[in-house]
Formats: structure tokens, sequence, C-alpha cells
């Protein structure tokens, strides 16, 4: 897992990676803004995602989720695609130099799944706004976002077994978890492109709709009443709680009754209960850490079990 920034910019536009735009909102903001925007940035290229858009992305986002300024983060892609995937005209020779020794191969982690985890970790909400096209990493990366919504002329897919790879970005753990094993079996052995509506497909957003334009002013304006309405400690948690949730209703029972009791009291929650009654504007002020949930993340990030299995398989 990355390391947390030392220092937070003063200004979010001063991200300065190729194939990326950042932005405040609104944008013309000179100072951080509770909601912050990245614009998948090479249109011509229907923003197909190369090494520097990876490495800007982690970064962002692992820079957001401790940033106390920021309570949502909008992502998009900039004219007619939201991102054709990985750009195949540098392709992926890079990787197969990682062949040449079982450490090098054991030791490396795709470029999707770095930034996956990186939104799967993020403290604040993401919500993706699929502006058009969206196809192998350039879905799979975001499927570990709080809400995706779609334009409903758009077409998504997974491609990997027409082009002779696999699922990346953490995408064998996310997709059959949002869509169901049977569909999720269904689009990536048939490596197809469908409209976003297409049930096969469509539970992976929430909403759809009726152009691009109208789709990113939907999730703006989804960002902004979470990062104006909700508590940060509640959000994160209860996305936790679904995603890595315990394998029994008991476990669940369990895990639920001591995250409910942790949050009992808290600041938060006294907020939240008081601004009710009094009819008025929430303003939570707390932050997911070890001292507020001091179990928090419950699962085991690194599954060693299966490291050390992978790791004794290859010397076999």
């Amino acid at each position: 897992m990355a390391s947390s920034p030392n220092k937070l910019p003063e200004s979010y536009t001063s991200f300065n990676y190729d194939g990326l735009l950042v932005s405040h909102v609104p944008a013309s903001s000179l100072s951080v803004t509770k909601v912050i925007m990245i614009t998948l940035n090479r249109p011509k290229k229907y923003n197909a995602m190369k090494g520097d858009m990876f490495t800007g992305l982690e970064a962002i986002f692992n820079t957001v989720s401790e940033d106390p300024r920021v309570r949502a983060v909008v992502i998009t892609g900039a004219g007619k695609a939201f991102s054709g995937g990985a750009d195949l005209d540098v392709g992926f020779m890079g990787m197969v130099a990682l062949k040449e020794t079982e450490e090098s191969m054991r030791d490396f982690r795709d470029w999707g799944g770095r930034v996956a985890l990186a939104i799967s970790n993020c403290k604040k909400p993401t919500i993706a706004a699929v502006n058009g096209p969206a196809a192998g990493v350039g879905l799979t990366m975001i499927l570990p976002a709080t809400i995706r919504v779609a334009y409903e002329g758009a077409r998504c897919g997974f491609p990997f077994s027409r082009r002779g790879l696999v699922l990346e970005s953490c995408s064998a753990f996310f997709l059959p978890r949002l869509i169901g094993l049977s569909r999720a079996n269904h689009v990536v052995a048939t490596g197809d492109m469908y409209p976003v509506t297409d049930p096969l497909v469509s539970g992976l957003f929430s909403t759809f709709l009726g152009s691009p334009g109208e789709t990113v002013e939907y999730a703006v304006k989804v960002a902004e009443d979470l990062a104006e309405n909700t508590s940060l400690v509640s959000g994160k948690l209860m996305r936790d709680m679904m995603v890595y949730c315990p394998a029994s209703p008991e476990g669940a029972h369990v895990l639920d009754s001591r995250v409910f009791v942790q949050l009992a009291g808290t600041e938060d929650n006294v907020e939240g209960v008081k601004s009710f009654l009094e009819r008025r504007k929430p303003e939570f002020t707390g932050s997911v850490d070890r001292s507020s949930v001091p179990f928090w993340p419950w699962w085991d990030r690194d599954d060693g079990r299966f490291v050390r299995q992978l790791q004794k398989t290859a010397k076999l």
C-alpha cells in the first residue's frame, strides 16, 4: 500500500501528470475545494491509459485521502470517451522483461490495480462519471468507486479474452460483487462491448443520463451533496462493511454490531443527531483513522496466506 503524502498541495491544479487534468469544483477556485475533479485528458487517444497516468492517479487519490479539505472526488474523461483502456501503442513489452526472474515477477503489481486500490482505500467517496466508451483498464480501475454513473449512449466492456490477457485492477474481486458471478463470467468470456444499459452490465452503474454533459453535471451534484451533508466516517465504513463483509450473516452481525457501538457518541454521531433535531445543515468533522476506529481495517490487506502459497508454488 502506498504511503501517505507528507505535504498537502496548496492547489490540486498544480498536479502535473501527462494525460491528467486536476481541477477544483468550481474550476474558478484558486484554493482547494471540497470536491476535486480528475479528468483523463488524452481525448485524441480516447483517453487511453499509459504509465504517467496510472502513477498520477495513484498519487492523487492517496493525497486526497489524507487531505481534510477535500470530501469527495469526481473522475471523468475528456472528449467523447471515458477511457478506451490501455494504450496499445505503448504495448506490454516492459512486462515481458519482468519474466526474466522469479523475483521481478513476484514483486510486480499491475498499474491499474494500484489505482483501483488507491480508490478503494481512499477515505473520501469517488464518483465516476462515465461520459463515453469505457473498456479494459479504463473500466476495471473504477470498479471500486463509491458510485458510477453513465451516459446512456455509452458502451463498456472487458476485452481481455480478445487480447490474450486476463482481468487486472483487482477486478476479479470487484466485478462479480457488482453484477454477480454469472454476468461477470458472460462479459469477460465474450470480451465484447455492451451498451451500458444492457442487463449484463447495467448493474455497474447506479443511474443513466441523457448526455455526456448531464452525466458529469450529475456526478458533481452527487459529490457536492456527499461533501456537504454526509459523514466521511460513516460513508467509508459502510462501503468497507459491504465490500469486505464476513462470509456469514453471523459474522456480519458481529462486525456491524462492533462498528455501530464504536460510532455511538462520536463527534459525527452527536452532530448528525443534533443537526437533524435542530433542522439545520450538519457540519461533520470526523475522519477515518486508527484513533477513531481502532480495528479498521479489519480485513487482511496483505493477504499473507495467498502470497506465501504463491511463492511456494513458484519454487516447485
